[in-house]
Parts: structure tokens; C-alpha cells; sequence
């Protein structure tokens, strides 16, 4: 599959760039998407949720009433569940929602999101950039020339770039990110994915 180069007026250069088979063109497997973007949505949960069981309430542990002929259950202490105040039953404590998950399964998922994207015709290619300053406005024209800016767009750059990601971080459906970083829920996400020309070579080296 061939696609041609924008830049950032929105204009065609002329160039072509050839999208290799074997990363934008292999048969997706959804089992793969859905186990890896479980394990990147789960990596970002805290996990620091906890309340007070019985044995963290502050209170007497006195038995509150004699044992027969109240009339009502037994209780022994005022820090039971069953009262008001009273410690919360198989309440919530901190722990680590990761999970495993093999190597070949979250290349296999991350080829098979970047495959849909090329079959939905949601890849852009830019001519290579830079910005001599972080401004949000030339960052959103260059976008508006691209008519993504009503869009949900992923922009892959090859390396770290202070300027553009400071341009891009106060706009609500952009996002910036490096080759390194590209993820299968990030592309899923986008509505558009927009591969810098150098950053569409660096992916396609390193994974041949």
C-alpha cells in the first residue's frame, strides 16, 4: 500500500512511501487487541482504594449488651459491620491490577491495530517538521490544514520533540507520542493516526 506525503500546509509533496505488508497489512487478530489494551488500561489504576475493616476502627471492644435475653441477636462488639461506624465488610485494599502478558501477544496486537487503521484508510504521512517554539495555534493550523482538527489524531514522532508536545498537550483530541511509545490503545483510540515520514522509517527498520 502506497501513501502519499502531506505537509504542513494540508498540501500533497508529491512523494510516496510505500507501507510494508507485514506491519500495516497482516490478518488482525481481535483476541490480541482486546488482552493488550485490558493490560494498558489496567497499568494505569492505581490501585490505592482501601477502607477500614474491624480491625482498623477505632472503639471499645467491650461486648455492648449481655449475651441472652434481649430479645436481639448476639454482638460482642461495637466495631462489627452490622453497626453504624462500624468496619466495612471485604472492603477494598491497595494492590496491583498488571497482568502478564507475552511479548509476541502485544506485537501481534499492536500489527493487527495499525493493520485496521490502514484498512480504514486512518493513516496520514507527514512530511518531516519542526517548531522554534511550543505554540498551540501553529500546531492546531497545521492540523486544521489536515482535516483532522475536528478529529481524535495520533502524532508518531522518531524522537522526542520539547516544542511540538507542548504545542500539542492543551489540545483536548490531540496527542503526541514517540515510535518507542506507539501502543495498541493509543491507535485504537485515534481516529487518525499521523505518521512524521522519519518516524514511519524508523517503524518499519526496526521491526524488519
Amino acid at each position: 500500500m502506497k501513501l502519499s506525503v502531506f505537509n504542513t500546509e494540508g498540501k500533497d509533496t508529491g512523494k510516496k512511501v510505500n507501507l510494508k505488508k507485514d506491519i500495516f497489512g497482516v490478518e488482525p487478530s481481535d483476541h490480541a487487541i482486546y488482552l493488550d489494551v485490558k493490560q494498558y488500561l489496567a497499568n494505569q489504576r492505581q490501585g490505592t482504594s482501601k477502607t477500614k475493616e474491624r480491625a482498623d476502627i477505632t472503639g471499645s471492644t467491650r461486648k455492648i449488651k449481655r449475651q441472652k435475653g434481649t430479645g436481639t441477636a448476639r454482638a460482642g462488639s461495637i466495631k462489627s459491620p452490622i453497626f453504624r461506624g462500624g468496619g466495612r465488610t471485604f472492603g477494598p485494599r491497595p494492590r496491583s491490577y498488571s497482568f502478564k502478558l507475552n511479548k509476541k501477544v502485544k506485537q501481534l496486537a499492536r500489527l493487527s491495530a495499525l493493520s485496521y487503521k490502514a484498512k480504514d484508510k486512518g493513516i496520514m504521512v507527514l512530511e518531516d517538521f519542526s517548531l522554534e517554539a511550543p505554540r498551540t495555534k501553529e500546531f492546531f493550523d497545521i492540523r486544521k490544514n489536515l482535516n483532522i482538527d475536528e478529529k481524535k489524531s495520533l502524532l508518531v514522532l522518531p524522537e522526542p520533540n520539547k516544542n511540538i508536545y507542548l504545542s500539542s498537550r492543551n489540545l483536548e483530541k490531540s496527542k503526541v507520542i514517540t515510535v518507542s511509545e506507539l501502543n495498541t490503545y493509543d491507535i485504537m483510540n485515534a481516529s487518525v493516526v499521523v505518521f512524521v515520514e522519519s518516524s514511519l522509517d524508523v517503524l518499519q527498520t526496526s521491526a524488519s
